[in-house]
């Protein structure tokens, strides 16, 4: 260590000689120059990569490579979009890839989450059965957020407890931990008022310009409901602790509802979004378009508690098996972020890339223009590409978590609880896959990764075939930053892969420093 730092003080002097500055300028530089080895001295490369890839460019909808999820909805937290959803996966889990999905073994939430629309964080999952022991099973949650005399900002984030109504937990953090703060649901089959509601599910929330919290629910048909009208669409005034309420229930007269109830609030308008049902649809007395069948549709009003001033306004989003892709139900969040919308949904597009036919969704998302003035959804498909483009790049210069990306190969996680610690690969010659990286002009010479493992790491820029920009080799039991010489100054927007060479490596960030610091460090 003494020769280290006598070296390091012989470097400064000359550097000061020289008029170069040798001070790290990021957090992450003064990182790696305290608290980071050197990598192990190597010169083979390997060649092994994983074909085990379920998510392509032509292929790019599913938000996530591997994870089953569905029934979305989300929340925006400090310039980043949190995306929750049904835990297929659970489900895929218990039943192995012969099994189907029936749902019953889903008590979960997943969570993930963006910048830039393309690459995508996956933070682990919400245990709601811990949270809220009494739950049947868990499904289609809707979460919003607003800060509250505490300077806190605190998440409230609704679901169905199986079909037979709906709970609400709680935290102040989109990633929990969370809490139960009723200890039992908000919403069920005997709640005083929703006689007529068999099925009070698939929650939707929103919170107006007043502060004034709304929910929305609803499935199945009431005594005197028809296939047309089904008589089951209920909203509800929410009390100011988010978890009571304010009002009467009221019914949205919806036609051909079958759920996926959800609210949006939009230019002082609410705006209610369900799933049209598979019925024939016969009978039609609206002046619009009669919708397609399970289709998402939308209505309208400003007076949300009065029941005949929701205006029908169309179906917008048709279901995946009318855009070429297999049919499956149809639920949809739509969520403005950067000053675009989008929406949010699943399909069955990956499943039989990952060989299962049982019915597990793929969460994957659309922008949707949206005329906030008229209050006009442009109809928008979905199709295995996405047609979502990055709106900003990514950093390389800061830590980047390695569970980031936009797809990958071979790779699993590991877990801290229920939340993800790091990305751990699963078969030799995993990837991972970061799209839009922009070095700008000032020529990255340093590479560092916190690994935990025996392997060696290669970065290529652009293309997997190329020789490595990056390249690491480390032996260490636990989690430690590792760092060396770029073999390419790398400068503007590039795409990376970053592989890895052996199963059982964990790699929890990955991150860059540009050439007035190398010297220090070589």
């Amino acid at each position: 260590m003494k020769k280290f730092l006598t070296a390091l003080l012989a470097l400064c002097i000359t550097a000061s000689m020289t008029g170069c500055s040798p001070e790290p300028k990021t957090p992450l530089e003064e990182k790696i120059m305290e608290e980071y080895v050197r990598s192990m001295d190597m010169d083979i490369k390997f060649t092994q990569v994983s074909n085990s890839i379920y998510k392509t460019e032509d292929c790019s909808n599913p938000i996530s490579p591997t994870i089953f999820c569905a029934d979305p909805t989300a929340v925006e937290y400090e310039g980043r979009l949190y995306v929750y959803g049904t835990n297929d996966h659970q489900q895929y889990e218990t039943v192995g890839d012969d099994g189907k999905n029936t749902y019953e073994s889903i008590k979960s939430f997943v969570i993930f989450s963006t910048n830039d629309m393309v690459n995508w964080t996956y933070h682990g999952k919400i245990d709601t059965e811990a949270v809220a022991p009494w739950i049947i099973s868990s499904w289609a949650p809707s979460i919003t957020s607003r800060v509250e005399e505490d300077g806190l900002t605190h998440f409230y984030l609704y679901f169905s407890n199986n079909g037979c109504g709906v709970g609400v937990i709680t935290a102040t953090s989109p990633t929990g931990p969370w809490s139960d703060p009723l200890g039992e649901p908000l919403v069920s089959q005997s709640t005083e008022g929703l006689e007529n509601c068999p099925n009070p599910f698939d929650p939707g929330v929103c919170i107006d310009e007043n502060g004034v919290g709304w929910l929305s629910f609803g499935g199945g048909k009431a005594p005197d409901g028809t296939n047309y009208m089904p008589g089951v669409s209920r909203i509800v005034q929410l009390g100011e602790d988010m978890t009571s309420f304010a009002s009467d229930f009221t019914e949205i007269k919806a036609p051909y509802f079958f759920e996926a109830s959800e609210l949006n609030y939009i230019n002082g308008t609410y705006v209610y979004t369900y799933n049209n049902s598979w019925d024939k649809l016969m009978e039609w007395d609206f002046d619009t378009k009669k919708p397609s069948q399970c289709s998402m549709s939308y209505m309208t009003t400003k007076t949300p508690l009065d029941t005949d001033s929701w205006e029908y306004k169309g179906d917008y989003f048709p279901n995946p098996g009318d855009c070429g892709l297999d049919y499956s139900n149809n639920h949809s969040h739509l969520h403005k972020y950067n000053g675009k919308y989008y929406m949010f949904h699943h399909t069955m597009l990956k499943q039989s890339k990952m060989e299962t036919r049982g019915g597990f969704r793929s969460l994957s998302v659309a922008e949707l223009p949206v005329d906030e003035e008229n209050l006009v959804f442009t109809e928008t498909r979905t199709s295995a590409k996405s047609n979502v483009t990055q709106i900003k790049y990514v950093d390389p210069y800061t830590e980047n978590s390695a569970e980031t990306s936009f797809t990958s190969a071979g790779i699993g996680y590991e877990y801290e609880g229920t939340i993800v610690k790091a990305v751990k690969t699963e078969e030799a010659g995993a990837w991972i896959y970061i799209k839009g990286v922009d070095f700008g002009d000032k020529k990255a010479e340093v590479f560092s990764a916190i690994v935990k493992g025996k392997g060696k790491i290669q970065v290529h820029a652009d293309k997997m075939g190329t020789d490595p920009v990056a390249v690491l080799e480390f032996d260490n039991d636990e989690y430690l930053g590792v760092y060396n010489k770029t073999t390419e100054k790398l400068e503007g927007v590039h795409d990376l892969y970053i592989m890895i060479s052996d199963p059982d490596v964990c790699i929890d960030s990955w991150g860059f420093a540009d050439m007035h610091i190398a010297y220090l460090l070589m």
